[in-house]
């Protein structure tokens, strides 16, 4: 309720995250709620770590004066990320909202490494706690501000299709099985002589750290150029398959410059028989209906291909079977047939997977082999590939 509230009253066209200007409003959003209840809480847990002398409490405390910073950070990547494009990076600066959730990983594993000092420390140096009931019910509570925060996170990040909010997000459960834990090991202290203040917050330290380990890898990966998703490529495919004058799609490279910020090239098949201004205005017409329909910014390749002379439907039918006996997976585009009778010669592509069984060398002599059982004098020529999607 309170989210929804928070969303209707400061994001105007909050119905439309895929809008450039309201996935900024709700980054900001994001940003100052962060910053206001991370502080909220240094504050509260800081207060009760002095009353307690509790190191594990006022090091929670430090802990959420570093969300709050991260807070900060994510605000400003979010910012930075809307700059449009400029002569220095024509492809935009999406990428910072990335390296934002790269600098959050960072501060939740320099966190994570002095909570684990501080932990081990209490293991060998245990001290006596000063606890009182409203201490004790007033740190408890700030659970209940977390919970939220988290929940908060969660539902703008699927919302917005974040990665930095779900760090945010992660980061916002380790806060809360952080404060759990110290809050079990505090109440535990006084009918033990075992430090499980210290042993459960070093277990808390571990978990922290295992965090910022996988959002380090999930913000890398988009940077260093991972495989698109999946549904993405396959509502691009299915597009352009339906635009007028496209027969076929192959070759396909996707790059992410960012959330929803995508710039992208395919081989498109077109008939031969088509003229040049045709074939022109056909992938001119499918490219701006991408544009129009997907967050993607597309350029088509044109690959005429031969559909009406029997010979060459013949030889390609040959060379698919040829291709399929091997594998499957194979893909075979770009046919084409060059010659006459006693003299022929076939060129095209195969896309094969990557670090295949067999070499290059191994498949083409396959293939030769049994495409030249129709012809001993064919030549064959083959160009390898390999799927970037």
């Amino acid at each position: 309720m309170i989210t929804n509230f928070l969303i209707k009253a400061a994001i105007p066209g909050w119905e439309n995250p895929e809008r450039p200007e309201v996935r900024q409003a709700y980054g900001r959003l994001c940003g100052s709620v962060g910053i206001v209840v991370n502080a909220l809480l240094f504050g509260l847990k800081l207060l009760v770590g002095l009353l307690t002398g509790s190191v594990a409490i006022t090091a929670d405390a430090i802990n959420n004066l570093s969300d709050a910073s991260t807070a900060v950070i994510t605000l400003i990547g979010f910012k930075l990320s809307a700059k449009v494009a400029d002569s220095e990076h024509p492809f935009g600066h999406g990428r910072l909202e990335y390296i934002a959730g790269l600098i959050v990983a960072v501060v939740i594993l320099a966190v994570g490494v002095h909570f684990l000092q501080e932990s081990v420390l209490k293991i060998f140096q245990p001290e006596k706690l000063q606890l009182s009931r409203p201490a004790i019910g007033l740190y408890a509570g700030t659970l209940l501000f977390k919970l939220w925060l988290l929940c908060f996170y969660n539902a703008i990040g699927r919302r917005i299709s974040s990665g930095v909010l779900r760090a945010a997000s992660l980061d916002s459960l380790s806060d809360l099985l952080t404060t759990s834990v110290v809050l079990l090991a505090v109440l535990l202290a006084p009918h033990t002589s075992y430090p499980v203040d210290g042993i459960a917050g070093t277990l808390v330290a571990l978990m922290v750290l295992f965090g910022g380990v996988k959002i380090i890898r999930d913000t890398i990966d988009p940077l260093l150029g991972i495989r698109p998703d999946k549904k993405l490529v396959s509502e691009l495919r299915q597009r352009l398959l339906a635009c007028p004058g496209i027969s076929g799609i192959h070759d396909i490279i996707i790059h992410n410059y960012g959330p929803n910020q995508h710039f992208a090239t395919a081989h498109a098949e077109v008939s031969s028989a088509e003229n040049l201004l045709s074939v022109h205005d056909i992938l001119e017409a499918a490219e701006v209906e991408i544009a129009r329909t997907m967050p993607v910014r597309l350029i088509l390749h044109c690959d005429p291909f031969i559909t009406a002379d029997p010979e060459v439907k013949l030889w390609h039918q040959r060379a698919l079977t040829a291709v399929q006996a091997i594998d499957h997976k194979f893909k075979l585009y770009d046919f084409h047939l060059e010659g006459s009778t006693g003299a022929l010669s076939i060129h095209f592509n195969l896309l094969v997977p990557r670090k295949y069984v067999l070499t290059q060398a191994n498949i083409s002599e396959k293939l030769t082999a049994a495409l030249q059982q129709y012809d001993a004098r064919l030549a064959v020529q083959i160009d390898y590939t390999h799927s970037y999607i």
